[in-house]
């Protein structure tokens, strides 16, 4: 009897102590442990999500979408819920595209609460692992920034970064407008981690869409020109733009070498540089037109002036020559344009002089941007008339010793195909701005005809001259300033 007592006694001593044990235990867990406890039952039954907003689309002029969103899956984890991070990431490296010992990295990180395994990948692979179930895995539909084009005008519409935030291009520069405003869900879930309830407590407002000037037509066909352009003399860089002189409207603008808009980063730097607003280079002869422009407004010279032109000329210590074969003899001015002969344009801007010189290449927009609504426009580089050194006068009128962009000269030979107006560049449909007057239509209209010559028998470009058609233009090869000096060997042309 005694021993029953006894062993009843020991059972009940046993009881106590667990008791005691497990009240110790409610009491830590209930104040020590509460806080994180807490927090972490909260992760596992509700989850705040940003929804990201849904990008603008961007057109071109007919309606071509260059620019779209479409619905991607990002998958993310919650480690701490994770207990065997190995097999985890076995499962899903093969659906994810990422190497196993990287998944396990940040897997076996049990004091991290989330983790992103992958922004924004195929829809139907985030399908796939949202049916494997995996507790700590979950996923949520973002929108992804794809360009149905390819590469067309890469350059021009920029990137986007994984936070769905434009970068370069148009996407950076139209963010306030194509971005939209991101909202928030908030998921419940139940004991077994399934939904239950979810609630959009701030709801995503799409961005606006966005119609350009550009022409997907006339921009493929310019694209590929230059990709022939590349292949047969191999440059470091090519870009063109092709404008509508009465508007200023931008139907195309191509760089060289072609970047896939849906891989930007895989190109290299320079090539995603949009050379159009970016680039800086000495023009060379297609400045002659304005110099010429210039004297012909002041009523020094008139298309038919006749000029005794030597070979060679000297300004200061600079003795210049011909760029062509020949040279020398009686031209006009009309002559002297078409042949682009360099010591006749040197005697008219010596006739203007470096006062009216520094005048008429500011009207007409030089050293300073134009203004396009493309980003990181610069503003090339035109020395004060206080800044010249002697032989500035020579060098200047024929295009070198100062550097334009492309988007400069294409804006100021507006201004000549379009009986003096000068229109400020755009690609953004609805920025169109009322024109400039830069000189007489009179002037534009004898400018015009006389670059009209360029293409004719005689001229520097006549094999460029298309029958049915009347085309006027101005070629132009400047020698590339490296180290104080100008290169014998590199070109810009």
């Amino acid at each position: 009897m005694k021993l029953v007592q006894r062993r009843i006694g020991l059972m009940f001593a046993v009881f106590l102590a667990l008791l005691g044990c497990a009240a110790l235990r409610a009491v830590w867990i209930g104040t020590v442990k509460a806080g994180t406890l807490g927090e972490r039952a909260v992760q596992q039954q509700v989850e705040d999500l940003e929804i990201t907003a849904r990008r603008g689309t961007i057109f071109d002029r007919h309606g071509v979408e260059l620019a779209v969103s479409e619905d991607a899956v990002t998958v993310f984890a919650h480690p701490f819920l994770i207990d065997d991070p190995g097999d985890v990431a076995a499962r899903l490296a093969p659906l994810l595209g990422r190497p196993v010992n990287e998944l396990i990295k940040k897997l076996g990180d049990r004091n991290s609460t989330f983790v992103y395994l992958r922004r924004k990948m195929d829809a139907s692979l985030g399908h796939r692992i949202e049916e494997m179930h995996i507790e700590g895995i979950d996923t949520v539909v973002e929108a992804k920034r794809t360009y149905p084009q390819g590469h067309l005008a890469a350059q021009v519409l920029g990137t986007v970064g994984s936070e769905n935030k434009g970068l370069s291009g148009l996407e950076y520069a139209r963010e306030d407008q194509l971005g939209g405003d991101d909202g928030h869900r908030r998921v419940v879930k139940d004991a077994l981690g399934e939904p239950v309830s979810l609630i959009e407590t701030d709801r995503a407002q799409a961005g606006d869409d966005m119609r350009l000037t550009l022409d997907a037509a006339i921009q493929e066909r310019t694209e590929a020109v230059l990709s022939e352009v590349g292949q047969t003399y191999t440059p470091a860089g090519a870009t063109a733009l092709v404008m509508d002189p009465r508007t200023g409207a931008i139907l195309a603008l191509a760089n060289w070498p072609r970047v896939d808009a849906n891989n930007v980063a895989g190109a290299p730097e320079y090539a995603q540089q949009n050379r159009a607003v970016q680039f800086n280079y000495e023009p060379g002869s297609t400045f002659k037109a304005f110099t010429i422009a210039g004297a012909l407004e002041e009523k020094l010279i008139t298309p038919d002036t006749q000029f005794a032109v030597p070979p060679t000329i000297q300004v200061a210590d600079r003795v210049i020559g011909e760029s062509h074969g020949g040279g020398g003899g009686t031209l006009t001015t009309a002559d002297i344009l078409a042949q682009s002969s360099n010591v006749g344009t040197v005697m008219i801007g010596l006739k203007l002089g470096a006062t009216r010189f520094d005048r008429w290449v500011r009207r007409f927009g030089f050293a300073k941007p134009t203004g396009v609504d493309l980003p990181g426009e610069d503003r090339g580089i035109v020395l004060d008339v206080d800044d010249y050194s002697g032989s500035s006068i020579g060098n200047m009128p024929i295009g070198q010793g100062l550097s334009v962009t492309p988007v400069q000269m294409a804006s100021a030979f507006t201004a000549i195909a379009n009986g003096g107006l000068k229109r400020r560049p755009y690609i953004v449909e609805g920025d169109r701005r009322p024109p400039k007057r830069v000189i007489s239509e009179r002037t534009a209209t004898q400018v015009s005809r006389m670059l009209e010559g360029v293409l004719s028998a005689g001229g520097t470009a006549q094999e460029a001259a298309v029958d049915g058609y009347t085309l006027a233009g101005k070629t132009g090869t400047a020698e590339k300033a490296e180290n104080g000096t100008y290169s014998d060997t590199d070109f810009v042309a």
